[in-house]
């Protein structure tokens, strides 16, 4: 008789045990989280997610590129996980989804429960060159990767061709962007992400994409090319839908959705958009002035949209080790998504 009971007391143990380290949905659906690093961290890594047309040094004619992300998620047993998709930075014109400071960020959130993808996306290397192009030439040679009124809009507003090819980018990171997020929904099942809960974000480049993805319509970045100009969209998840529940921003700028404004005349703010987060420095930044914050969150307050901005006194662009009241990004931006989200943190 003593054994039994001493049987089903060690039961209970390890029952509570595993409940300490295995999140579980709670009754009304919402993920739960952790306080801490908990978990071992999974990676699928240079998973594509969809083609884009692009050149290389030498091509005249545009070829479908790969585009790549990597899914960090963390090894329990979990399936109900909030879902954070980031966005790296480099001016359109460069950058890698496997900068370290966002690697470590993924470790950050995967580790407690959340499902971290970082990805890549066009730009300027994946463009070619043209450099002595007249606007015709110009508009044939991005013939499936850009609309033709974004390139007249971007030879009116730029002042050389590298600003041209800059603003061409800017068109094909954001459509990237949305065709993997709408990979991400596609593939919620395979990592148990709860679709009521996303997030994305992104630094400088990454945190303008963000804005523009999470403000401008479904539509937007996905419908002006036909697919007989852009044979690769039908590799993009097409028919998915999204809703966004937050938005992280790192050092950004809403000059995207101006320029969406200034081609197709699109206004496309609304009391609907997700709640933000933003850091950025106050030092002076040619690149995202500390204003464009300031200016988003007076667009945010016109809406009655919740958003925070934490203000990294004494810091310029790409402030990763900034830290508020002893608190780096990771955490700030972690304790946002936890409050306005209404996470369960164990």
């Amino acid at each position: 008789m003593h054994k039994i009971a001493y049987l089903i007391i060690f039961v209970a143990f390890l029952l509570t045990a595993c409940k300490d380290d295995e999140p579980n949905s709670s009754n009304d659906g919402i993920p739960i989280i952790k306080e801490e690093s908990t978990f071992s961290v999974l990676k699928d890594e240079d998973i594509t997610f969809a083609e884009g047309l692009g050149h290389d040094q030498l091509s005249t004619t545009p070829f479908p590129i790969p585009q790549l992300l990597d899914v960090y998620y963390p090894d329990n047993t979990s399936t109900n996980r909030p879902v954070f998709m980031f966005i790296h930075g480099g001016g359109f014109t460069g950058g890698i989804k496997h900068k370290p400071e966002i690697v470590d960020m993924a470790n950050y959130f995967a580790s407690r429960g959340w499902v971290f993808a970082s990805i890549d996306y066009r730009t300027t290397e994946e463009l070619g060159q043209l450099s002595g192009m007249s606007q015709e030439e110009v508009i044939n040679f991005y013939k499936g990767i850009v609309p033709q009124e974004w390139i007249e809009h971007a030879i009116e507003s730029v002042e050389s061709p590298e600003q041209l090819q800059q603003s061409i980018a800017m068109y094909a990171a954001q459509r990237d962007a949305k065709a993997a997020l709408r990979w991400l929904v596609a593939n919620s099942e395979a990592y148990d992400i709860n679709l009521d809960f996303i997030t994305v974000g992104g630094a400088s480049a990454g945190a303008i994409t963000t804005i523009a993805l999470g403000i401008s319509n479904l539509e937007d970045f996905r419908d002006e090319i036909p697919q007989s100009d852009d044979p690769t969209l039908s590799t993009t998840n097409l028919n998915e839908t999204y809703t966004l529940k937050s938005m992280v921003y790192f050092w950004g700028s809403h000059i995207k959705l101006d320029v969406l404004e200034g081609v197709y005349g699109l206004d496309r703010y609304d009391s609907g958009d997700p709640e933000l987060f933003m850091a950025h420095g106050n030092e002076f930044d040619p690149v995202t002035p500390y204003e464009e914050a300031l200016e988003l969150q007076s667009i945010y307050d016109s809406l009655a949209i919740y958003s925070e901005l934490v203000t990294l006194d004494g810091y310029g662009h790409g402030a990763w080790n900034a830290t508020v009241d002893g608190k780096g990004l990771f955490e700030l931006s972690f304790d946002f998504l936890v409050e306005r989200q209404d996470l369960i943190v164990e």
